[in-house]
């Protein structure tokens, strides 16, 4: 969070918690596979820097457990409303976000959305009037909890930094209640030096809905000091963390050591007239001099090769996956080595319907987190642009279940049912798995399919 930022909330009376701020920090360095300073930078016994590899395995769970979440589609209701959501959501390029925001999620416990209105026409009364619906997607580290009640984030500020003429620019916004239950949307703008534009400030009045979503890692957050904040799953997994990379670098070390040399004894070399070697290119590269004497040989020549010690370093790694995948979530396989491959997240939860409890967690907060957003869309499409949506219309996720089931062969399965037993039921819950429809929808569509097959029957009796 920029300093002009926390100073200016901090003068509003808020505190900022930088418990919270430096954790996710920590987090957001091993997902972004930074160098941590503190542990990657090393010294040998003889005082000689040197940087250890960085496996980058904190993005690989990020990246692997964003797959589990990845949604299909999403139907916010029917015809125009339906329509209107989605082209907001196009128009914000919401499925990119949305997968980037999930692996976030993963590794600083906390992502966040927005809705703003670009290019609106702000009045002399305060109201607003025009605009282009936009969301505005923001990271842990930019969102500060306000106001939180049963762990439910009521008032939220967020922040984000951007080049305009070349300069930096600061963005606060902060929605809070007011005295009459509705949310106040406030907008603060900082130059590059940190100094207020006063002209950029913009008070805005909205209503009862929600102006923003908040999702957060569905485990329980155990940390101290961090309401409003998700778990961040990358804070348990750091010391595993650092386990892989030391593995892997004792790896890389003894396959970079692993060549082989031979040692010789000048006895049986030729030498120039310099009193230099005469050896081809490749003798250069393998032959090491030791006098005329090879030590604890009697021979001219020793060959030496190095071990490689391949059991010993996977058996290693085999304990350090296991660790980092009992830290990090879905069981202690998530990551094993098995016949020489490496089982990953996807295809063990498709094996181990046990841990599916923890991933449908996970999909129920993506559910309220984007049924939150639609509602807010339709909110401003409402009172901005003169729609009149339903904001109580259900609001369906369909998510890719793809990585732990095979979505083509369940819905050929379902539908097979429904031919076979002729049963209306079964029929309407394939549509709804199928087209991602309503109940209502599908139920309609079955009654429409049945009245035309009575008229048919009807007249084939004449």
């Amino acid at each position: 969070m920029e300093g002009c930022v926390k100073d200016f909330l901090q003068k509003k009376g808020y505190t900022v918690n930088d418990n919270a701020l430096s954790k996710i920090q920590v987090c957001d360095d091993w997902y972004s596979n930074r160098i941590i300073e503190d542990f990657h930078k090393r010294k040998t016994l003889n005082g000689i820097s040197y940087e250890l590899s960085r496996l980058n395995f904190g993005k690989r769970c990020c990246s692997d457990d964003a797959n589990l979440c990845e949604v299909l589609e999403i139907n916010a209701g029917d015809g125009e409303q339906a329509d209107y959501v989605a082209a907001v959501l196009d128009g914000s390029k919401f499925n990119t976000q949305y997968r980037k925001q999930l692996e976030k999620t993963s590794a600083d416990g906390t992502t966040a959305c927005y809705i703003r209105l670009d290019n609106a026409t702000f009045m002399d009364d305060g109201s607003v009037q025009g605009g282009e619906i936009k969301l505005n997607y923001v990271e842990a580290d930019a969102f500060l909890p306000l106001t939180v009640e049963d762990d439910i984030v009521i008032e939220a500020a967020f922040s984000g930094s951007a080049l305009s003429k070349g300069k930096k620019q600061t963005t606060l916004v902060l929605f809070t209640i007011g005295e009459d239950g509705n949310y106040i949307a406030e907008t603060h703008v900082f130059d590059d030096k940190g100094t207020e534009i006063t002209d950029r400030k913009t008070v805005v009045q909205l209503g009862d809905v929600k102006p923003f979503a908040v999702m957060r890692n569905a485990e329980v957050n155990n940390l101290d000091d961090m309401e409003g904040y998700g778990l961040p799953k990358l804070w348990d997994a750091i010391p595993a963390l650092k386990v892989v990379d030391l593995c892997y670098n004792v790896l890389f070390s003894d396959l970079d050591k692993s060549e082989k040399i031979i040692l010789i004894s000048e006895l049986l070399c030729e030498f120039d007239e310099n009193g230099k070697p005469k050896l081809t290119t490749e003798q250069k590269k393998l032959f090491v001099f030791t006098g005329e004497k090879l030590p604890e040989e009697k021979g001219m020549i020793q060959e030496y090769n190095p071990e490689i010690r391949v059991e010993q370093i996977t058996k290693a790694f085999e304990l350090a996956l296991s660790l980092l995948s009992m830290s990090f979530g879905y069981g202690t396989k998530k990551y094993s080595f098995e016949n020489g491959q490496i089982t990953t997240a996807t295809e063990y939860v498709g094996e181990r319907q046990d841990q599916m409890q923890e991933l449908n967690r996970q999909r129920h907060e993506a559910v309220r987190y984007i049924q939150d957003i639609c509602r807010a869309v339709m909110w401003f499409a409402n009172t901005f642009h003169g729609k009149s949506f339903n904001l109580e219309q259900e609001v369906l996720v369909d998510f890719d279940d793809s990585y732990i089931t095979d979505r083509e062969a369940e819905l050929e399965r379902k539908r097979n049912d429904a031919l076979s037993f002729d049963i209306p039921k079964l029929t309407v819950w394939y549509l709804m798995d199928a087209y991602s429809l309503t109940e209502e929808e599908a139920q309609k569509l079955v009654d429409e399919k049945l009245q035309i097959d009575d008229n048919l029957d009807g007249e084939d009796e004449d």
